[in-house]
């Protein structure tokens, strides 16, 4: 739906100003006089800076938006204020005391579209960026039903626990992948630095030199000579990648390969999982119909593949399917999660349940991860110990030929 941006004057004669969606230019203005208002300026100025011109790159946005973690910590904030404080005061509250500017902007937007006048939901689609259309559901749902307080709470309460997954995640692969990056480091300064120094007092031996020394010497001094030709072969592999993950088709089959994978695979089905579970929990407490979670649902999972399982799901769903049904049909998800699906719907307790093997589903992966980094951490540095020993081993064994043959 266009975006219009307008100039206006309230029945208090005071200038306002901001954007509103609308299906056309009169849609738009009507919008603006049913609140009363003086239309001074209204046009889709807004949207046509930011379309790209036909044959141009398109550069990434660079729209400020609130991360996870703040956007728990503003719902947190929300829910605490309005039990005690009107929703006006509650977010000119919280956007006065945010810190960062440009969240702090944000959230002036939103408290500013609520001023006008707008319901709250539509107030955060000023700001689609930081306010994902599950979000914005969940608002919806809680404004229509009077339940706000309370859905802001479990809207609050399952983005903590998922930023405090995500927060694991990235915990667990900090120290692999920067033990990886040093030990490839020390590896490549060895080859380039050290080792052409110790190996040219052999240029001048007699015999030839071990097959593992002269390996380590062509090596060595290829990366000597050709690392920018290694630099950009690397920078053009990782942009090729990147650009084909673009292609839908490539994508797809890239995300089957990652779910076939023998522990990759597992995890990628057990996160999803667990989302997805927490998300419906969320949304059927907060009597959003099923149908409608599914939906929200698969727009924010990234594997293509289970994407579009989901949207599998979601059609027969609607044409009357349960959901443990169409969870077992699509083969996708943890078996766990297909059978406390059924539970819930037998006892009427689908979001109980579900909430149940979102929890267990987490505290699964976490186990599996610290278990798996458990693991990988001696690996990586056994291979590093590996090809260290290699290399020393490949400049003493021509110091050992000369010995012997100088009968040291």
């Amino acid at each position: 739906m266009p975006r219009w941006s307008y100039l206006a004057v309230d029945p208090q004669g005071k200038e306002r100003r901001g954007a509103i969606d609308a299906a056309s230019l009169p849609a738009a203005r009507e919008q603006l006089t049913t609140r009363r208002w003086h239309v001074l300026r209204l046009d889709e100025a807004a949207a046509k800076s930011t379309a790209a011109k036909p044959g141009s790159i398109s550069l990434p946005s660079r729209t400020p938006k609130l991360n996870a973690k703040q956007l728990a910590l503003f719902t947190r904030q929300f829910s605490s204020l309005m039990m005690v404080s009107p929703l006006e005061e509650a977010l000119r509250t919280i956007s006065r005391q945010t810190e960062k500017p440009k969240a702090r902007a944000i959230l002036t937007n939103v408290h500013q579209g609520v001023v006008e006048g707008l319901p709250l939901a539509e107030a955060l689609r000023r700001e689609p960026q930081s306010f994902p259309p599950i979000y914005r559901a969940m608002i919806a749902a809680g404004e229509s039903s009077g339940s706000l307080p309370q859905i802001a709470e479990r809207l609050a309460d399952m983005l903590e626990k998922q930023a405090a997954a995500k927060a694991k995640i990235v915990a667990a692969l900090a120290y692999p992948i920067i033990l990886s990056l040093m030990a490839i480091g020390v590896v490549t300064l060895l080859m380039i630095s050290v080792v052409p120094r110790v190996v040219e007092q052999f240029d001048n031996a007699a015999r030839q030199l071990p097959l593992l020394t002269r390996a380590v010497i062509g090596i060595s001094q290829f990366m000597s000579t050709y690392w920018w030709v290694m630099g950009v072969v690397l920078a053009l592999a990782v942009l090729g990648f990147l650009r084909a993950l673009t292609v839908p088709a490539f994508k797809y089959r890239f995300d089957g390969f990652l779910l076939r994978l023998p522990f990759i695979g597992r995890l990628i089905r057990d996160v999803h999982a667990a989302s997805l579970a927490r998300t419906l929990a969320t949304m059927i407490d907060a009597r959003l119909p099923l149908v409608d979670g599914l939906k929200l649902s698969s727009r924010t999972v990234s594997n293509a593949v289970q994407r579009e399982a989901l949207e599998r799901i979601t059609e027969k769903v609607r044409g009357g399917t349960s959901l443990s049904t169409a969870l077992r049909e699509a083969g996708m998800f943890p078996p766990l999660l297909v059978y406390l699906a059924s539970s819930g719907e037998s006892a009427g307790r689908l979001g109980d349940m579900l909430e149940r093997a979102a929890d267990y589903l987490e505290r699964e992966f976490a186990q599996f991860t610290a278990a798996a980094m458990a693991l990988l951490e001696p690996l990586i540095i056994i291979v590093m110990g590996v090809i260290v020993a290699l290399i020393i081993l490949a400049i003493l064994l021509p110091i050992l030929q000369l010995q012997d043959l100088t009968g040291l």
